[in-house]
């Protein structure tokens, strides 16, 4: 009994339902007032904004006087059009019987939603963004509801996922934008993002799983710079900053590669600095030099950046800077009062000076000094103990009884040789 009344009770619902839709007046518009969407392809209703449901009117286009629909239609307020086309779209006046304005209503067509394209990146370890584009355009006022909620992955049982805490939303920056940022995340866990696009003719979802570990991008560094290397017609120094939306923590730090080419070579050389500079030493002495740099996660998770600007330089031509002591002027010679007796000294000659020059550092060489004098006396320790070994073994010459060597004492007295002639004898 009580199945039969809950059945009945569903079935006066649905006829309720009908009868409500069937005297309602024109639905509620979706965008502006006065516009009616429909699917090209698909028959279309217009009706009469405002005239009663049912009432009988006359529909013609705006601008034109011919009828499309007379009053005697027996469709009341409602205008039907079969397999409408872009041809369709347009402006429709419906009049009543007395030829007064009933209304205007406004054809626009267009698809339903598809569901969009989602791409979700990491700028650093704390926050991140996902974007959106429509898979198929609509033609029709889209928007877009965007939400996310937190999944939490047991570690003894990587297979089972828990229940999921949330949703939240994914506020939008600016509103109506095509991307969202989620602010406060967990480095460790991972995410639903639920993306979905709503137009006048339904709405599509999209649902992407993301964890912070694989949409790691890090922003280019920031701040490069290329000198030259004054004395080093081979080289360029090139220094850079990490960006500015990378947190620096002692945990959580970037690696980087850097790329250089002279001008008009197409070919790149790379190298992986070990900090935040680098010194080029093949570089192409006379020709500027293009440099750019990329950072990723010192730890490898996620990608590499995107390449910073390039940056310029050109190795220098100089000679070699003098040297500048601790005090940070260079040491000048005192000058000596000249004497009236003393002879001019002799001016500086212009060739050149055939004595090579030694530029080693001092302390390099008593190293090299100190690493010499060890491997003599090693050598000379080798050269006595060999000589002592072999003056030990060496024979006497004579033909008299030899003296046993240094193995005697290992060797039984019974198995010498000459004990054994004597006990044959």
């Amino acid at each position: 009994m009580s199945s039969s009344c809950t059945g009945l009770s569903r079935v006066l619902v649905a006829v309720a339902t009908a009868v409500v839709s069937a005297a309602s007046s024109c639905p509620q518009a979706w965008g502006p007032p006065g516009v009616q969407y429909g699917q090209s392809g698909r028959s279309m209703t217009l009706c009469c904004p405002g005239v009663t449901a049912g009432a009988p009117v006359s529909w013609s286009r705006d601008g034109e006087t011919r009828l499309l629909q007379g009053p005697d239609s027996g469709l009341g307020h409602e205008l039907v059009l079969a397999l409408a086309d872009s041809t369709d779209e347009g402006t429709y006046v419906c009049r009543t019987l007395d030829g007064a304005l009933g209304g205007m209503v406004t054809l626009q067509l267009g698809y339903p939603p598809s569901r969009p394209v989602v791409s979700c990146r990491a700028a650093d370890y704390e926050n991140f963004s996902c974007t959106w584009s429509p898979s198929q355009v609509s033609g029709l006022p889209t928007r877009y509801l965007t939400s996310y909620r937190k999944k939490t992955v047991p570690g003894a049982d990587g297979q089972r996922v828990s229940p999921s805490t949330g949703p939240w939303p994914c506020p939008q920056d600016p509103p109506g934008a095509t991307r969202c940022v989620v602010h406060g995340a967990e480095f460790w866990s991972q995410y639903r993002i639920n993306v979905t696009e709503v137009n006048p003719l339904g709405a599509s979802t999209r649902l992407l799983d993301v964890s912070l570990q694989s949409i790691l991008r890090p922003d280019p560094p920031q701040g490069l710079r290329v000198e030259s290397v004054p004395g080093y017609p081979r080289r360029l120094r090139a220094s850079w900053m990490y960006p500015a939306s990378w947190p620096r923590q002692p945990h959580f730090l970037l690696k980087f590669r850097l790329q250089y080419r002279p001008v008009q070579h197409p070919a790149w050389s790379m190298v992986e600095p070990a900090g935040l500079e680098e010194v080029i030493t093949d570089a192409v002495a006379g020709l500027p030099h293009a440099v750019r740099v990329s950072a990723r996660d010192f730890l490898d998770a996620g990608t590499w950046s995107a390449w910073s600007p390039e940056a310029w330089g050109t190795p220098s031509t100089g000679p070699l800077p003098k040297e500048i002591p601790a005090g940070g002027k260079p040491y000048t010679q005192p000058k000596e009062n000249p004497q009236m007796d003393s002879p001019a000294p002799p001016r500086p000659s212009l060739l050149p000076d055939p004595r090579p020059l030694d530029h080693r550092d001092p302390l390099e060489q008593m190293a090299v000094l100190a690493s010499l004098g060890i491997f003599s006396c090693l050598g000379l320790a080798a050269g006595a103990l060999a000589l002592g070994l072999w003056l030990r073994l060496k024979p006497d010459g004579k033909d008299g009884h030899q003296k046993p060597g240094f193995l005697a004492p290992m060797i039984p007295v019974d198995k010498l040789p000459g004990e054994t002639k004597k006990s044959v004898c």
